[in-house]
């Protein structure tokens, strides 16, 4: 009779054995990170965020500023849409913002060009480009405001000029061209800097390759410099436009608004409203004017993720 001798158990291998351990916890936060963010979140929320919500809601009130006051619904909000000032206001504001992105982009782009090439003085000149932004709005439109109504009308009688002899900033016409000088001699140098950075971080081999191809500087600068720096030019452009949306400093050293409401933006009108006993109306187009904004902001963070996608 053959004995059989029962085969031993296989042996369970270490990576099929079910796994026991714990997940590790992710660290916690320390307390004082909220002893540092707490005082931040409470001003902020006292000095913006209540006063806004405060103002949203006498937006559908007729509240002067103080005083009584009743609701009337979107009475203020319909009116605005059939108010010729307000609507001036947001057609100069969006055409000047409009105007002065192009301006400065292409002013910007290229000096840096120019300041990112084989030159000796660039670094001096990448300061002396720089100082611009570090001086007051307020300073400056005073500043280019005598100019404008002084040295220019001389310069122009000293011509010959008709068009020069009086100050541009006294036509309708013509009013607007200051600003947006002004605005752009002030906004180029931190533009120019994001220029820079990007113009910077495009690698040598590149050019050099090309330059073996036989590419021209002017081919290199279209087929090259600008589709790298494409996603710069876009941020440029979009932070650049919100920014000019709020221009408020340099209009009113500059016009104050005139002649008449010709150059009056949208920041100018809200305040001005504010201080002539349309508080809850003014709100209303601040409100509106704020939505505005925030959209603007939301396209630019879904369009500004999509291209890092890419």
């Amino acid at each position: 009779m053959t004995k059989t001798t029962a085969a031993p158990p296989a042996r369970t291998s270490h990576a099929a054995r079910p796994s026991t351990a714990r997940p590790r916890r992710r660290p916690g936060v320390e307390g004082i990170y909220y002893a540092f963010l707490l005082p931040s979140l409470i001003i902020f929320t006292l000095a913006i965020t209540l006063p806004a919500l405060i103002g949203i809601f006498f937006s559908f009130t007729n509240s002067i500023g103080f005083g009584e006051w009743e609701f009337v619904g979107l009475i203020n909000y319909i009116a605005m849409f059939s108010d010729p000032a307000i609507v001036q206001s947001y057609l100069f504001t969006f055409g000047f913002a409009t105007c002065t992105v192009i301006v400065v982009n292409i002013i910007a782009f290229l000096l840096a060009v120019g300041l990112t090439a084989k030159i000796k003085v660039k670094t001096g000149l990448r300061t002396i480009f720089v100082i611009p932004m570090v001086v007051s709005g307020i300073i400056i439109a005073y500043v280019f405001n005598f100019l404008f109504s002084n040295s220019l009308p001389t310069f122009g009688q000293a011509v010959g000029s008709e068009t020069l002899s009086s100050s541009i900033l006294a036509n309708p016409d013509l009013a607007w061209i200051a600003i947006v000088i002004v605005t752009a001699w002030q906004a180029v140098p931190g533009t120019l800097l994001i220029y820079i950075a990007g113009l910077l971080a495009i690698p040598g081999d590149v050019y050099e390759a090309a330059d073996l191809d036989g590419a021209g500087k002017w081919q290199q600068l279209l087929r090259i410099t600008v589709p790298l720096v494409a996603g710069y030019i876009f941020i440029n452009v979009i932070l650049g436009f919100k920014n000019f949306l709020n221009a408020y400093d340099v209009i009113v050293g500059l016009t104050d608004g005139g002649p008449g409401t010709a150059t009056r933006s949208i920041p100018m009108t809200i305040v001005t409203g504010f201080t002539g006993g349309d508080y809850a109306y003014q709100m209303a187009n601040a409100t509106m004017f704020f939505i505005i904004v925030v959209v603007i902001s939301l396209i630019q963070l879904r369009l500004t993720r999509g291209r890092n996608a890419r």
